[in-house]
């Protein structure tokens, strides 16, 4: 006989804050709400999680439903459970933060979303519910995890500059940094590999390109390495 439960159970959902960099700007993937409440508002991606799902899974599978996406850097940000959160019921989102390659994705709106659209930082407009608090909670991690591991290179392309790396760094962080010591820094755990690739960069001389060894940088941080910038 199946267990009847004495108190009522609030709805649980997901949200995801998903990144990208491209022209050295940080944006953030928003979709357009096709649906009531906040209709025709830009809103994070996200949904109900569904009881035979895990969180992950379900932040995986609203991330393809509603904006395309897949095989991306996703993890668990923080529990939002305000009680007025969500006009329709009591709702319990859990966030997440995502990284993208904007080049190795394509995204388009699907199921609920009338439109998805990548938008700098910079330039966000007003979000439905309280998703301009999720937006803050998840810059502030990004801030503070890109200094001490390296997933900032999870917004690069498999082949990189150190000046677009450079630029990366700077965008994430709001913060202009020294060239010189930028480079001497990164280069200095012997985690970037030369290639023999340059690309040009406007009308400077050829740029050679990099790519960032995940293999050594694992073996490393077995042994307690940080990547620290």
């Amino acid at each position: 006989m199946p267990h009847t439960y004495q108190y009522p159970r609030a709805a649980l959902t997901v949200d995801c804050v998903v990144f990208g960099f491209d022209e050295g700007e940080l944006k953030v993937l928003l979709i357009e709400r096709a649906l009531e409440p906040f209709k025709g508002k830009w809103a994070l991606p996200g949904g109900f999680v569904r009881v035979d799902e895990t969180l992950d899974d379900a932040a995986r599978r609203e991330l393809k439903e509603e904006a395309g996406l897949k095989d991306v850097f996703l993890e668990q940000l923080y529990t939002f459970g305000t009680v007025a959160r969500d006009p329709r019921e009591r709702v319990v989102s859990v966030a997440h933060y995502a990284l993208v390659q904007l080049a190795a994705h394509d995204t388009k709106a699907a199921t609920d979303a009338a439109d998805a659209r990548w938008y700098p930082i910079s330039k966000v407009p007003k979000l439905a519910f309280d998703h301009a608090d999720i937006l803050a909670a998840a810059l502030a991690r990004l801030k503070s995890k890109v200094r001490y591991q390296p997933i900032g290179f999870e917004l690069l392309p498999p082949k990189f500059t150190l000046s677009q790396l450079q630029h990366l760094y700077e965008a994430v962080l709001e913060n202009e940094l020294d060239k010189r010591n930028f480079r001497k820094k990164v280069l200095s755990y012997g985690l970037l590999v030369p290639l023999k690739e340059t690309q040009m960069t406007g009308r400077h001389r050829p740029a050679q390109m990099f790519r960032f060894d995940t293999i050594k940088y694992e073996k490393l941080k077995k042994r307690g390495f940080n990547f620290e910038v």
